[in-house]
Formats: C-alpha cells, sequence, structure tokens
C-alpha cells in the first residue's frame, strides 16, 4: 500500500510538473509574439496569413475610414512606436509617415521592389471624399496591391521582415509564403484569362485607383471622381457624355455599391455598374481573397455577359 502511494504520489507530481511546463510555455509563446502594424488591410491581411497565432496584427485606421487618407492621432503613432513592424504600402500611400517619428528599423516598405514601376498621375481633379475633404490623385498611384503580381512582391516583403525578426520560424514562414502567393497567382491568372477575350473593350471606372490593374491586365479603361453614395452634379454627368462619345464603354466600375438612383441613371445610358472593391480597409465579411474573388466573378460578368 505504501508503494502505490509512493507511485501515485510521483505521478501526480509528474503531471503537474508537465502542466506548469505547458503553461509557461504557452505563456512564453504569447509574450514573443511580435506586434505588427500595418497601414492598410492587404497587408495586414499578409501578415496574419504569413505569421498566424505567431503576431497580432494591427489595423489602427477605422473600419468607416479609407486608410489611404486616414491620419494617425497620438495614441495610434504611440503604438506603432511599440510595435516590431511597421508595414507601409509605399507609392507615396502614407502621406502622414513625414509628420511622425517612428523608428526606421521598422519601417517595411512593400513595395519597395517595384518602385520603378510606380505609376505617376498628373493633372488630377481635386475633389471631396467624405469626410476626407477635398484632396486630388495627382502623385503617385498607390493601389499597388490590385496587380497581383505585385501584391505577391509585398507579401514576399512581408515574409522578409518576419524571417529578420524571428529566423527560427523561415521554414514555417516560407511556407505559408508559398501558399500566399500560390492564391495570388490564381487571382492573377483569373484575370488574364477573362480580359484576354475582348482587350480592347471600352471600360469606365468611378474613381481613378484601378491604375495598376489596368496595366496588368491590359484594360481600356478611363475614369471619373464619383463617389459611391453621392449623386454626382450635371456638370459631371455632361463630361461623362463626352467621354463616352469617343470611349463608348457599357460598364462602369466602382469600389463599392454606388446609389441606387446614380445606378439606375447610368443604365438610362446603357452602362451597368460591377463593383470592384480594392478592399483597402478590413471588410464586413470574408477577407482579402474572398473579396478579390467576388470581384473576379464581377469581372466575369463584364467580358462574358
Amino acid at each position: 500500500m505504501q508503494k502505490l502511494r509512493i507511485l501515485f504520489y510521483v505521478y501526480t507530481l509528474l503531471v503537474s510538473l508537465v502542466a506548469a511546463s505547458s503553461a509557461w510555455g504557452a505563456s512564453a509563446i504569447g509574450e514573443q509574439k511580435l506586434k505588427i502594424v500595418a497601414s492598410n488591410y492587404p497587408l495586414a491581411y499578409f501578415a496574419e496569413r504569413l505569421a498566424g497565432p505567431r503576431a497580432t496584427v494591427t489595423l489602427p485606421a477605422p473600419a468607416s475610414v479609407d486608410p489611404a487618407y486616414w491620419q494617425p492621432d497620438a495614441k495610434a503613432v504611440g503604438a506603432m512606436q511599440k510595435a516590431d513592424l511597421i508595414l507601409l504600402n509605399g507609392a507615396d500611400y502614407e502621406k502622414w509617415l513625414a509628420h511622425v517619428a517612428l523608428p526606421r528599423l521598422k519601417l517595411i516598405d512593400t513595395s519597395a521592389t517595384f518602385r520603378d514601376r510606380y505609376i505617376r498621375i498628373e493633372n488630377a481633379v481635386v475633389h471631396s471624399h467624405g469626410p476626407a475633404g477635398q484632396h486630388s490623385h495627382e502623385g503617385i498611384a498607390f493601389t499597388t496591391w490590385i496587380d497581383f503580381d505585385q501584391a505577391a512582391q509585398q507579401a514576399a516583403a512581408v515574409a522578409n521582415a518576419l524571417i529578420a525578426k524571428r529566423p527560427e520560424l523561415k521554414a514555417l514562414t516560407l511556407d505559408a509564403l508559398q501558399m500566399l502567393q500560390q492564391d495570388l497567382a490564381e487571382l492573377d491568372e483569373e484575370i488574364r484569362r477573362i480580359t484576354a477575350a475582348k482587350p480592347s473593350l471600352p471600360l469606365m471606372a468611378s474613381h481613378p485607383v484601378y491604375q495598376y490593374l489596368a496595366r496588368r491586365y491590359s484594360l481600356n479603361l478611363k475614369s471619373v471622381h464619383w463617389e459611391p453614395g453621392e449623386m454626382p452634379p450635371a456638370q459631371e454627368w455632361a463630361e461623362l457624355d463626352k467621354t463616352l462619345a469617343g470611349h463608348p464603354a457599357k460598364v462602369m466600375l466602382w469600389e463599392s455599391e454606388p446609389d441606387t438612383q446614380v445606378v439606375e441613371k447610368l443604365k438610362a445610358k446603357g452602362i451597368a455598374s460591377k463593383v470592384f472593391d480594392p478592399c483597402a480597409n478590413r471588410p464586413d465579411t470574408g477577407d482579402f481573397l474572398t473579396v478579390m474573388q467576388q470581384n473576379i466573378k464581377n469581372l466575369k460578368l463584364v467580358f462574358h455577359p
């Protein structure tokens, strides 16, 4: 009986030690999580895919704001200063960057590898953009990730930054990168296949944000400066008519669902409205991949009605 009691005691002690060790390990892993801040949702999505539970990824721009026109407050700047990595889109996306003090070694410009292929916008129209007030799109086109080859390069930049911080996780990170880049390559190939059927098809865009999409996939695209929730004034409808006279588009691409009255007025002109959401901020449902898959379905209806 005494021997059984001793064996039971030893067993209980071992179980306790294993449990304590597991708890300590979980705590240690939690403490070692990388803190990552991303300037837009595509970069946050890439980081989440690549780092998984090994990082906490934050997108500080509120859900109601386009991150390209967001300005960080003191709290957001403080959070970025404490982060391990700050993922930047580059291409003049983060216009606030010159006005805040952040550690240079933490800043990762994810589009640096194709800086020589940035698209410069000249003579842009000044217009309003919801609560952000008046602005123009003059400068560098910044919606880089809707060229999915460029998106793959941005994902690689995120992976390299993660590996530099956690070399011991290199194999896991590279495996995750391979899967992510395969998903992006499939999006790229599908759009190429869809658009190849009618390479000269005239298209309109409600906003000048599709430059890289148009270049990568050879879209015959012209843009106006319309907001989805606003009825354009009469002068802008007249300008649209002038554009259509030499560019007879039957479809307008929108960043989000446009106002019903605008849709109906466009339909009366023979123009259908289709959404191609750049997904700059976190979507209400789904994720970056599912949003892009839906965009491609919408685009397929344009080229193969």
